[in-house]
């Protein structure tokens, strides 16, 4: 099985533009999704889907404070049984 990093780089590169990020290239851990030009709308849209991919529900207010890839993946770390 793929590590949750791995998986979610699966889900920027298919779903996000992130300003100076080629598909495929390694995430910055600390760059917030928001300050590197992802709109709301798309956040959202990712948010679903990591909640489909991991078969979690992340509640919206968590998600909010979840922007940066490490604190995401921590997150899902923390939950994966």
């Amino acid at each position: 099985m793929s590590s949750t990093e791995e998986r979610i780089r699966a889900l920027v590169d298919a779903n996000l533009q992130i300003e100076g990020r080629a598909a495929g290239s390694p995430l910055t851990p600390d760059l917030n999704i928001v300050d590197a030009g992802v709109s709301s709308t798309d956040v959202v849209a990712f948010w679903r889907l990591v909640c489909e991919e991991f078969g979690v529900d992340i509640p919206a207010e968590e998600f909010a404070e979840l922007l940066t890839p490490s604190d995401l993946i921590a997150y899902l770390d923390a939950r994966s049984g």
